[in-house]
């Protein structure tokens, strides 16, 4: 955090970081109430690389197949802060965060509260599972409630990474990026090792998804 405005969050700039962890994700969706925007500054940027990819999960939603919609229509997804932030965590820190901030419910298909429209709101940053999948008695096989789950799930992540639905931003020093994370995900590109990248964010409260 800035030592003089610690709402103001300050990121990268580790010199022996190589990266590579990164993940399409949407900023704190694991709590109750995720943010509804952010924003970021560039202080320093690499010679080259260090882009940001973001992603249009209004035009993902939108792309899916029929059957696909009606199948995922009233599905929540639980998001969990561990996945993403864990592994850094001491087991005393994970202990406190985790009743801080424990799993968030949300539903997969989110409606914007100002354009209407439908969201496809999962991500493989902080998606652990769905909530209320399960087969229909005839398909289980043994102790497994959620065959096909998985299968599900990574259908939904990778529409993420399809290139029709993004942007992708080249940084400058001083640029600043405004966006909706309710209906966006995005990607920071960690291709300019051993170079530095260091980013000032703020964040900018919301509303719970419905």
């Amino acid at each position: 955090h800035h030592p003089d405005h610690p709402e103001l969050v300050l990121l990268g700039g580790n010199k022996d970081a190589k990266g590579r962890e990164n993940i399409y994700h949407s900023d704190v969706s694991w709590r109750a109430v995720p943010s509804m925007g952010s924003m970021l500054r560039c202080v320093e940027c690499p010679p080259m690389g260090g882009d940001t990819i973001w992603v249009n999960m209004a035009q993902a939603y939108a792309g899916l197949p029929d059957d696909v919609k009606a199948r995922i229509e009233g599905l929540e997804a639980v998001h969990d802060l561990m996945p993403g932030f864990g592994a850094r965590m001491s087991a005393e820190e994970r202990l406190v965060n985790r009743e801080k901030f424990p799993p968030a419910t949300h539903p997969v298909v989110r409606t914007h509260p100002e354009s209407g429209e439908k969201i496809l709101y999962v991500n493989e940053g902080f998606v652990t599972h769905l909530a209320n999948y399960g087969a229909h008695i005839q398909y289980r096989v043994g102790a497994d409630f959620r065959l096909g789950e998985l299968d599900l799930l990574q259908y939904l992540y990778r529409q993420a990474t399809v290139p029709e639905y993004q942007v992708r931003m080249k940084w400058r020093p001083n640029t600043i990026a405004f966006w909706d994370n309710r209906s966006t995900q995005h990607y920071a590109v960690q291709d300019y090792f051993p170079a530095v990248r260091r980013m000032m964010r703020a964040t900018i409260i919301g509303e719970r998804p419905v």
